[in-house]
Protein backbone atom coordinates (compact mmCIF):
# COMPACT_ATOMS: atom_id res chain seq x y z
CA UNK A 1 0.00 0.00 0.00
CA UNK A 2 1.82 2.95 -0.98
CA UNK A 3 1.99 6.12 1.29
CA UNK A 4 -1.50 8.24 1.46
CA UNK A 5 -0.56 11.79 -0.13
CA UNK A 6 -1.10 15.09 2.56
CA UNK A 7 -4.46 15.42 1.64
CA UNK A 8 -5.50 12.05 2.24
CA UNK A 9 -3.66 12.12 5.99
CA UNK A 10 -5.76 15.87 6.05
CA UNK A 11 -9.25 13.79 5.43
CA UNK A 12 -8.34 10.90 7.59
CA UNK A 13 -7.75 12.93 10.78
CA UNK A 14 -10.39 15.62 10.19
CA UNK A 15 -12.71 12.57 10.15
CA UNK A 16 -12.56 11.37 13.35
CA UNK A 17 -15.35 13.88 15.25
CA UNK A 18 -18.28 14.44 15.40
CA UNK A 19 -20.15 10.71 15.45
CA UNK A 20 -21.33 9.96 12.34
CA UNK A 21 -24.73 8.41 11.72
CA UNK A 22 -26.47 5.44 10.95
CA UNK A 23 -25.16 4.73 7.45
CA UNK A 24 -26.94 1.12 7.11
CA UNK A 25 -30.03 -0.20 7.69
CA UNK A 26 -29.90 -2.43 10.65
CA UNK A 27 -31.28 -5.45 8.56
CA UNK A 28 -28.64 -4.43 5.34
CA UNK A 29 -25.91 -4.65 8.18
CA UNK A 30 -27.36 -8.17 9.14
CA UNK A 31 -27.08 -9.27 5.49
CA UNK A 32 -23.66 -8.52 5.36
CA UNK A 33 -23.53 -4.73 3.16
CA UNK A 34 -21.00 -2.37 4.53
CA UNK A 35 -20.62 1.28 3.84
CA UNK A 36 -18.12 2.86 1.20
CA UNK A 37 -18.70 6.01 2.10
CA UNK A 38 -19.71 7.57 5.49
CA UNK A 39 -21.95 10.37 4.26
CA UNK A 40 -19.90 13.02 5.94
CA UNK A 41 -16.07 12.11 5.36
CA UNK A 42 -13.51 10.63 2.91
CA UNK A 43 -12.68 7.84 5.76
CA UNK A 44 -11.54 4.71 3.94
CA UNK A 45 -11.11 6.31 0.94
CA UNK A 46 -7.18 8.09 -0.69
CA UNK A 47 -7.06 10.66 -3.56
CA UNK A 48 -4.60 9.87 -6.58
CA UNK A 49 -4.54 13.42 -7.36
CA UNK A 50 -5.08 16.68 -6.58
CA UNK A 51 -8.79 16.70 -8.01
CA UNK A 52 -11.38 18.75 -5.40
CA UNK A 53 -13.01 15.76 -4.00
CA UNK A 54 -14.84 16.70 -1.28
CA UNK A 55 -18.32 15.77 0.81
CA UNK A 56 -21.03 18.52 0.81
CA UNK A 57 -24.34 17.38 1.80
CA UNK A 58 -23.84 13.86 2.16
CA UNK A 59 -22.55 13.61 -1.34
CA UNK A 60 -18.74 13.14 -2.87
CA UNK A 61 -18.36 15.85 -5.00
CA UNK A 62 -15.71 16.80 -7.48
CA UNK A 63 -15.38 19.59 -10.56
CA UNK A 64 -11.75 20.36 -10.84
CA UNK A 65 -8.10 19.46 -10.52
CA UNK A 66 -6.25 16.65 -12.54
CA UNK A 67 -7.67 14.07 -13.88
CA UNK A 68 -7.61 11.24 -11.32
CA UNK A 69 -9.34 9.10 -9.10
CA UNK A 70 -10.89 8.56 -5.33
CA UNK A 71 -9.83 4.97 -4.52
CA UNK A 72 -10.55 2.87 -1.40
CA UNK A 73 -8.31 1.67 0.70
CA UNK A 74 -9.22 -2.13 0.70
CA UNK A 75 -9.43 -4.10 -1.86
CA UNK A 76 -12.37 -6.73 -3.11
CA UNK A 77 -12.96 -9.64 -4.98
CA UNK A 78 -16.53 -10.69 -5.31
CA UNK A 79 -19.40 -8.64 -4.34
CA UNK A 80 -22.37 -6.62 -4.75
CA UNK A 81 -21.76 -2.68 -5.45
CA UNK A 82 -24.65 0.01 -5.27
CA UNK A 83 -24.02 3.88 -6.39
CA UNK A 84 -25.88 6.68 -6.43
CA UNK A 85 -24.69 9.25 -8.91
CA UNK A 86 -25.86 12.69 -10.54
CA UNK A 87 -23.72 14.09 -13.33
CA UNK A 88 -24.55 16.78 -16.35
CA UNK A 89 -25.40 15.29 -19.87
CA UNK A 90 -21.53 16.24 -20.90
CA UNK A 91 -20.00 14.58 -18.01
CA UNK A 92 -17.28 11.90 -18.18
CA UNK A 93 -16.51 9.61 -15.12
CA UNK A 94 -16.91 6.22 -14.26
CA UNK A 95 -16.82 3.77 -11.34
CA UNK A 96 -13.88 1.39 -11.58
CA UNK A 97 -13.94 -2.41 -10.32
CA UNK A 98 -11.40 -4.43 -9.21
CA UNK A 99 -8.40 -1.87 -10.06
CA UNK A 100 -5.05 -0.66 -9.41
CA UNK A 101 -4.32 1.96 -7.59
CA UNK A 102 -2.81 3.98 -11.19
CA UNK A 103 -4.37 1.90 -13.53
CA UNK A 104 -3.54 2.43 -16.87
CA UNK A 105 -5.33 0.63 -19.13
CA UNK A 106 -9.10 -0.53 -18.56
CA UNK A 107 -8.79 -3.83 -20.45
CA UNK A 108 -6.09 -4.91 -18.98
CA UNK A 109 -5.66 -3.57 -14.87
CA UNK A 110 -9.18 -2.53 -13.93
CA UNK A 111 -12.92 -3.02 -15.05
CA UNK A 112 -14.41 0.75 -15.54
CA UNK A 113 -17.95 1.01 -15.94
CA UNK A 114 -18.25 4.18 -17.58
CA UNK A 115 -20.55 7.52 -17.04
CA UNK A 116 -20.72 9.10 -20.10
CA UNK A 117 -22.72 10.73 -22.56
CA UNK A 118 -25.08 8.88 -25.12
CA UNK A 119 -22.69 9.29 -27.72
CA UNK A 120 -19.54 8.12 -26.46
CA UNK A 121 -18.58 5.16 -27.97
CA UNK A 122 -18.59 3.52 -24.26
CA UNK A 123 -21.98 5.23 -22.75
CA UNK A 124 -23.46 5.15 -19.22
CA UNK A 125 -23.18 1.59 -18.18
CA UNK A 126 -20.82 0.07 -20.39
CA UNK A 127 -17.33 -1.67 -19.46
CA UNK A 128 -14.96 0.28 -21.65
CA UNK A 129 -12.86 -1.09 -23.83
CA UNK A 130 -14.58 -4.47 -23.49
CA UNK A 131 -18.45 -3.81 -23.84
CA UNK A 132 -20.66 -1.27 -24.91
CA UNK A 133 -23.56 -1.19 -23.06
CA UNK A 134 -27.67 -0.94 -23.60
CA UNK A 135 -27.98 2.78 -23.91
CA UNK A 136 -28.94 4.39 -20.51
CA UNK A 137 -30.23 7.88 -19.67
CA UNK A 138 -28.42 9.23 -17.12
CA UNK A 139 -27.39 13.02 -17.06
CA UNK A 140 -29.09 15.70 -15.81
CA UNK A 141 -29.92 16.83 -12.55
CA UNK A 142 -31.73 13.60 -11.17
CA UNK A 143 -29.97 11.61 -9.25
CA UNK A 144 -29.33 7.52 -10.96
CA UNK A 145 -28.75 4.17 -9.11
CA UNK A 146 -25.51 2.60 -10.35
CA UNK A 147 -25.99 -1.50 -9.49
CA UNK A 148 -22.77 -4.05 -9.92
CA UNK A 149 -22.13 -7.88 -9.33
CA UNK A 150 -18.63 -8.78 -9.50
CA UNK A 151 -18.32 -12.78 -9.09
CA UNK A 152 -15.71 -14.79 -10.46
CA UNK A 153 -15.17 -14.01 -14.26
CA UNK A 154 -19.34 -12.19 -14.79
CA UNK A 155 -19.66 -8.66 -14.54
CA UNK A 156 -23.32 -7.33 -14.90
CA UNK A 157 -24.45 -3.69 -14.58
CA UNK A 158 -27.53 -2.40 -13.87
CA UNK A 159 -28.29 1.54 -13.82
CA UNK A 160 -31.73 2.42 -12.45
CA UNK A 161 -32.55 -0.90 -12.06
CA UNK A 162 -32.26 -1.77 -16.07
CA UNK A 163 -29.12 -4.34 -16.77
CA UNK A 164 -27.32 -2.65 -19.68
CA UNK A 165 -24.19 -4.71 -19.79
CA UNK A 166 -23.35 -8.45 -18.75
CA UNK A 167 -19.70 -9.34 -19.63
CA UNK A 168 -18.16 -12.61 -18.44
CA UNK A 169 -14.07 -12.07 -19.21
CA UNK A 170 -11.98 -15.39 -20.04
CA UNK A 171 -8.97 -13.95 -17.94
CA UNK A 172 -10.58 -12.30 -15.29
CA UNK A 173 -9.00 -9.47 -12.74
CA UNK A 174 -9.54 -11.25 -9.50
CA UNK A 175 -9.24 -8.93 -6.91
CA UNK A 176 -8.33 -4.50 -6.32
CA UNK A 177 -9.32 -1.45 -5.08
CA UNK A 178 -13.30 0.74 -6.00
CA UNK A 179 -12.63 4.11 -7.64
CA UNK A 180 -14.71 7.13 -8.44
CA UNK A 181 -13.19 9.19 -11.24
CA UNK A 182 -12.79 12.45 -11.97
CA UNK A 183 -12.07 12.72 -15.72
CA UNK A 184 -14.33 15.75 -17.55
CA UNK A 185 -17.46 17.67 -15.71
CA UNK A 186 -18.56 17.79 -12.54
CA UNK A 187 -20.11 14.30 -10.54
CA UNK A 188 -21.39 13.46 -7.33
CA UNK A 189 -22.22 10.36 -5.36
CA UNK A 190 -23.46 9.07 -2.53
CA UNK A 191 -25.39 5.87 -0.80
CA UNK A 192 -22.50 4.09 -1.59
CA UNK A 193 -22.67 0.47 -0.23
CA UNK A 194 -20.88 -3.00 -0.93
CA UNK A 195 -22.15 -6.58 -0.27
CA UNK A 196 -19.08 -9.03 -0.09
CA UNK A 197 -19.85 -12.88 -1.94
CA UNK A 198 -18.32 -15.92 -1.32
CA UNK A 199 -18.39 -15.87 1.74
CA UNK A 200 -18.60 -19.57 3.59
CA UNK A 201 -19.57 -20.71 7.05
CA UNK A 202 -16.61 -21.55 9.29
CA UNK A 203 -18.94 -22.18 12.17
CA UNK A 204 -21.30 -25.05 11.33
CA UNK A 205 -24.04 -24.16 14.39
CA UNK A 206 -24.30 -27.60 15.83
CA UNK A 207 -20.32 -28.40 17.62
CA UNK A 208 -16.97 -27.17 17.49
CA UNK A 209 -15.77 -29.10 14.55
CA UNK A 210 -13.18 -27.53 12.67
CA UNK A 211 -11.98 -25.39 16.10
CA UNK A 212 -9.12 -26.43 18.01
CA UNK A 213 -9.96 -26.60 22.04
CA UNK A 214 -6.42 -27.64 23.55
CA UNK A 215 -5.96 -23.79 24.30
CA UNK A 216 -9.44 -22.53 26.24
CA UNK A 217 -7.55 -22.52 29.13
CA UNK A 218 -10.23 -21.08 32.03
CA UNK A 219 -12.75 -20.08 28.98
CA UNK A 220 -15.63 -21.84 28.67
CA UNK A 221 -16.68 -22.53 24.94
CA UNK A 222 -19.72 -23.91 24.15
CA UNK A 223 -22.48 -23.79 21.88
CA UNK A 224 -26.28 -23.44 22.45
CA UNK A 225 -29.31 -24.84 21.66
CA UNK A 226 -29.89 -21.70 19.18
CA UNK A 227 -26.38 -22.56 17.48
CA UNK A 228 -24.34 -20.11 18.91
CA UNK A 229 -21.08 -20.06 20.17
CA UNK A 230 -21.03 -19.27 23.76
CA UNK A 231 -17.79 -17.68 26.20
CA UNK A 232 -17.22 -17.44 29.19
CA UNK A 233 -14.71 -16.55 31.83
CA UNK A 234 -10.98 -16.50 30.75
CA UNK A 235 -8.28 -16.05 29.61
CA UNK A 236 -8.57 -18.71 26.60
CA UNK A 237 -8.89 -18.92 23.34
CA UNK A 238 -10.98 -21.18 20.55
CA UNK A 239 -8.63 -21.34 17.35
CA UNK A 240 -9.67 -22.57 13.77
CA UNK A 241 -8.02 -25.33 12.51
CA UNK A 242 -7.95 -23.96 8.73
CA UNK A 243 -5.58 -20.38 8.59
CA UNK A 244 -6.46 -17.31 6.10
CA UNK A 245 -4.21 -14.85 4.70
CA UNK A 246 -5.83 -12.34 2.63
CA UNK A 247 -9.62 -12.37 3.28
CA UNK A 248 -13.19 -10.83 3.96
CA UNK A 249 -15.05 -11.89 7.42
CA UNK A 250 -17.89 -11.36 9.28
CA UNK A 251 -19.42 -12.63 11.76
CA UNK A 252 -22.33 -11.45 14.84
CA UNK A 253 -21.60 -10.96 18.52
CA UNK A 254 -23.38 -10.08 21.50
CA UNK A 255 -21.38 -8.86 24.78
CA UNK A 256 -23.86 -10.15 27.67
CA UNK A 257 -22.39 -7.24 29.92
CA UNK A 258 -21.20 -4.10 30.53
CA UNK A 259 -18.10 -3.07 29.08
CA UNK A 260 -16.73 -6.29 28.70
CA UNK A 261 -13.56 -7.14 26.64
CA UNK A 262 -12.90 -9.74 23.65
CA UNK A 263 -11.57 -9.65 20.72
CA UNK A 264 -11.36 -11.69 17.15
CA UNK A 265 -7.68 -12.28 16.30
CA UNK A 266 -6.62 -13.25 13.00
CA UNK A 267 -3.07 -14.19 11.14
CA UNK A 268 -2.08 -15.73 14.63
CA UNK A 269 0.52 -18.12 14.73
CA UNK A 270 -1.07 -21.69 15.21
CA UNK A 271 -0.81 -23.42 17.69
CA UNK A 272 0.51 -20.68 20.11
CA UNK A 273 -1.41 -17.81 22.35
CA UNK A 274 -3.67 -15.40 20.35
CA UNK A 275 -0.47 -14.33 18.59
CA UNK A 276 -1.68 -12.19 16.01
CA UNK A 277 -3.43 -8.90 15.03
CA UNK A 278 -6.53 -8.16 17.27
CA UNK A 279 -9.60 -6.79 15.63
CA UNK A 280 -11.03 -5.43 19.43
CA UNK A 281 -14.51 -6.20 20.88
CA UNK A 282 -15.30 -3.32 23.54
CA UNK A 283 -18.06 -1.33 23.41
CA UNK A 284 -16.72 1.14 26.43
CA UNK A 285 -16.74 4.81 25.95
CA UNK A 286 -15.45 8.13 27.97
CA UNK A 287 -18.18 10.45 29.08
CA UNK A 288 -20.82 8.70 26.82
CA UNK A 289 -18.87 9.87 23.79
CA UNK A 290 -18.60 7.32 20.79
CA UNK A 291 -15.92 8.55 19.63
CA UNK A 292 -13.79 8.50 22.30
CA UNK A 293 -13.66 4.47 22.92
CA UNK A 294 -12.21 2.97 26.03
CA UNK A 295 -9.32 0.28 25.69
CA UNK A 296 -9.52 0.80 21.14
CA UNK A 297 -13.42 0.25 21.09
CA UNK A 298 -14.67 -2.32 18.92
CA UNK A 299 -13.58 -2.64 15.49
CA UNK A 300 -10.32 -1.04 16.66
CA UNK A 301 -6.56 -2.71 16.03
CA UNK A 302 -5.75 -3.33 19.51
CA UNK A 303 -2.43 -1.71 20.01
CA UNK A 304 -2.71 -0.17 16.23
CA UNK A 305 -5.27 2.33 15.82
CA UNK A 306 -8.57 3.08 18.36
CA UNK A 307 -11.81 2.80 16.53
CA UNK A 308 -12.67 6.23 15.46
CA UNK A 309 -16.48 5.55 16.73
CA UNK A 310 -17.99 3.04 19.24
CA UNK A 311 -21.16 2.20 16.94
CA UNK A 312 -21.93 -1.33 18.76
CA UNK A 313 -24.43 -1.58 21.96
CA UNK A 314 -23.88 -4.08 24.57
CA UNK A 315 -26.92 -6.54 25.27
CA UNK A 316 -27.48 -6.26 21.59
CA UNK A 317 -26.49 -8.20 18.34
CA UNK A 318 -24.01 -6.34 16.02
CA UNK A 319 -22.21 -7.53 12.62
CA UNK A 320 -18.96 -7.16 12.24
CA UNK A 321 -16.93 -7.16 8.85
CA UNK A 322 -12.69 -7.45 9.07
CA UNK A 323 -10.91 -7.25 5.99
CA UNK A 324 -7.08 -8.37 5.58
CA UNK A 325 -5.54 -7.79 2.21
CA UNK A 326 -1.53 -7.60 2.52
CA UNK A 327 -0.33 -5.06 4.94
CA UNK A 328 -3.87 -3.23 5.22
CA UNK A 329 -6.50 -4.08 7.28
CA UNK A 330 -10.04 -2.48 8.27
CA UNK A 331 -12.94 -3.24 9.93
CA UNK A 332 -16.50 -2.14 9.90
CA UNK A 333 -19.18 -2.74 12.66
CA UNK A 334 -22.98 -2.26 11.84
CA UNK A 335 -21.68 -1.51 8.37
CA UNK A 336 -19.70 1.74 9.48
CA UNK A 337 -16.18 1.38 8.41
CA UNK A 338 -14.38 2.35 12.20
CA UNK A 339 -10.80 1.54 11.46
CA UNK A 340 -8.41 1.47 8.61
CA UNK A 341 -4.65 0.91 9.18
CA UNK A 342 -1.72 -0.47 7.63
CA UNK A 343 1.32 -2.13 9.18
CA UNK A 344 4.42 -0.33 7.98
CA UNK A 345 6.43 -2.42 10.35
CA UNK A 346 9.38 -4.42 9.07
CA UNK A 347 8.21 -8.18 8.40
CA UNK A 348 8.30 -10.39 11.43
CA UNK A 349 6.44 -14.07 11.78
CA UNK A 350 4.58 -12.79 14.95
CA UNK A 351 2.12 -10.08 13.97
CA UNK A 352 3.03 -8.80 17.65
CA UNK A 353 6.25 -7.34 16.84
CA UNK A 354 6.15 -6.74 12.85
CA UNK A 355 4.04 -6.90 9.70
CA UNK A 356 2.61 -10.88 9.06
CA UNK A 357 0.92 -11.59 5.61
CA UNK A 358 1.23 -15.28 5.67
CA UNK A 359 -1.84 -16.84 6.96
CA UNK A 360 -2.38 -17.72 10.53
CA UNK A 361 -5.67 -19.01 11.99
CA UNK A 362 -8.44 -17.10 13.33
CA UNK A 363 -8.94 -17.08 17.23
CA UNK A 364 -11.92 -15.80 19.65
CA UNK A 365 -10.95 -14.41 22.69
CA UNK A 366 -11.81 -15.04 25.94
CA UNK A 367 -10.46 -12.04 28.05
CA UNK A 368 -10.92 -12.63 31.31
CA UNK A 369 -13.28 -14.18 34.36
CA UNK A 370 -15.95 -11.63 33.27
CA UNK A 371 -15.94 -12.90 30.19
CA UNK A 372 -19.82 -13.64 28.46
CA UNK A 373 -20.45 -13.16 24.72
CA UNK A 374 -22.15 -14.71 21.96
CA UNK A 375 -21.05 -15.14 18.67
CA UNK A 376 -22.58 -16.66 15.45
CA UNK A 377 -22.87 -16.37 11.87
CA UNK A 378 -18.85 -16.72 11.81
CA UNK A 379 -18.35 -16.49 7.77
CA UNK A 380 -14.80 -15.77 5.60
CA UNK A 381 -13.57 -16.23 2.12
CA UNK A 382 -10.15 -15.71 1.17
CA UNK A 383 -9.04 -12.43 -1.14
CA UNK A 384 -7.52 -14.40 -4.57
CA UNK A 385 -3.84 -13.64 -5.35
Amino acid sequence: MPKLCSLCLLLLITSASPAIGEVIAPKQAAEGWIALFDGETLFGWQPTSDANWRVENGEIRVDAGKEGWLMTTSEFADYELHVEFKAPATTNSGVFLRTALDPKDPTKDCYEVNIAPADNPFPTGSIVGRLKGEPASAGGENWHTLEVVAQGSDITVSVDARKVASLRDPHPISRGHIGLQFREGSVAFRNIRLKPLGLKPIFNGKDLTGWNTDRTNKSEFVVTLAGEIAVKNGPGQLETDDTFGDFVMQLDCQVNGDGLNSGIFFRCIPNDVLMGYESQIHNGMVDGDPTKPVDCGTGGIFRRQNARQIVAKDHEWFTKTIIADGPHMAVWVNGLQVSDWTDERPADENPRRGLRTDPGTIAIQGHDPTTDLLFKNLRIVELPE
